[in-house]
């Protein structure tokens, strides 16, 4: 493992009604040392407030991911699309050509936790689009999005693969990117692996055809980036 991204080590925002951290620079917070992997540029941890969220803006030609692990995101754009994207649930949006949405958490009670991801995409200036689905994990290695939107994932302008790693407590996993570079980014539990332990937040990347066997320290579940090797 050449990068190594420990979560007390992230950029840290706290707005009141917006707390993050992100794993690569973003917004106010530039690092030369972490401005992402191979296609792969934010990994932002949000947590909004009751009733509060992101107002309209823009964005064009990235790949936008958001994975919701508490409560329930919900998703407008200039496309037409309102939707309400509960925990678990996977949701990409190609801006393309260029779009407007807004983000806000709809409960008045409950805070709402979630992943948003930015992949840069491989075709520039496409027509804007929205995929929204709920994939139940199959095996300790789920897809959940892949270049050819293949057996129910959900589809990507870039040729990459996102998948969801579960695992119970003790249990192994083989992990390889092949020939792509891999990127794991653990959203909750803990797991040893190549002598390092890692808790929540922490991630970590792999070079092409290097394997590593990873074994879980308490149940745990983590995201598995397999991106290009060359970006």
């Amino acid at each position: 493992m050449k990068y190594i991204r420990r979560a007390a080590d992230r950029g840290a925002v706290n707005l009141g009604w917006l707390v993050s951290k992100h794993s690569f620079s973003f917004g106010s917070y530039q690092d030369p040392k972490h401005m992402g992997v191979s296609a792969l540029r934010v990994i932002n941890d949000d947590m909004v407030m009751p009733g509060q969220g992101f107002g309209t803006h823009g964005h064009r030609d990235m790949e936008i991911i958001s994975y919701v692990t508490e409560g329930a995101l919900k998703h407008e754009d200039s496309e037409g699309n309102k939707h309400i994207v509960p925990a678990g649930d996977v949701q990409r949006m190609s801006a393309g050509s260029g779009v407007m949405h807004s983000e806000f958490n709809p409960s008045e009670t409950e805070k709402v936790k979630f992943l948003q991801i930015w992949i840069q995409p491989n075709k520039m200036g496409i027509k804007p689009s929205y995929e929204q689905n709920t994939i139940p994990q199959s095996g300790p290695l789920t897809p959940l999005v892949t270049a050819s939107g293949e057996n129910g994932t959900l589809s990507l302008n870039q040729d990459a693969r996102l998948s969801r790693l579960v695992l119970s407590d003790k249990e192994s996993f083989n992990l390889t990117p092949g020939d792509r570079i891999g990127y794991l980014h653990l959203i909750k539990g803990e797991f040893k692996v190549d002598g390092e332990s890692f808790a929540a937040g922490d991630a970590f990347a792999m070079e092409p055809k290097q394997q590593l066997v990873l074994t879980a320290t308490s149940a745990l579940e983590a995201l598995w980036f397999e991106l290009p090797p060359k970006q």
